[in-house]
């Protein structure tokens, strides 16, 4: 099995932290794996987005022109990369800031409500978690030993103490996600 994910998003929302962790988690899992970000000079308001390839074989690219999964966190990359979904993909996205939801047909729309559910939860900064949580309720490419394996080895040691913090955010991620629209033919 292969999946091809692209998030996208604001610099600061943890984007290039989530697939870098998504990238560890899959590797401690034994699959392949490619991780590749871009960002602009500026980082922090400017646009980002990384792309992970997760599989079960060789992978014989890191460059792709559609993806299986779109992550977007703000409109702009929702205009970007809604196109871009292959159809019979997802496209999972965060109510805050999307102005414009999906209107293909030929996909599965999920959103997730991480910005307002951070805020319940009295840390933005578990806001990327909570969407790494809706993904991977939606579709469980990696176990959560593995994220948790992911977190010790994308986080520095010092920060270790979150991981238990993170790891409940995902959990949130996944009771919270939410289907909004199931691919027609």
């Amino acid at each position: 099995m292969q999946h091809e994910i692209i998030i996208a998003g604001f610099g600061g929302q943890g984007v290039l932290s989530m697939g870098k962790i998504l990238a560890y988690s899959g590797l401690m899992g034994g699959k392949n794996v490619t991780w590749m970000p871009s960002y602009g000079p500026e980082q922090r308001g400017g646009t980002s987005n990384v792309t992970v390839i997760l599989s079960d074989e060789k992978i014989s690219s890191p460059i792709l022109n559609a993806y299986d999964i779109v992550i977007v966190l703000n409109q702009p990359s929702m205009d970007k990369f809604i196109e871009k979904v292959k159809p019979g993909g997802i496209i999972l996205y965060d109510s805050n800031g999307i102005h414009h939801v999906p209107e293909r047909k030929d996909i599965n729309i999920y959103k997730i409500d991480a910005t307002d559910e951070s805020v319940r939860m009295n840390n933005t900064k578990v806001f990327n978690m909570i969407v790494l949580g809706g993904l991977l309720k939606v579709v469980p490419m990696v176990e959560m030993d593995h994220i948790v394996a992911g977190l010790k080895k994308s986080l520095p040691e010092r920060h270790h103490k979150l991981i238990p913090m993170n790891e409940e955010a995902i959990r949130r991620g996944m009771d919270i996600v939410e289907k909004m629209q199931e691919a027609q033919a």
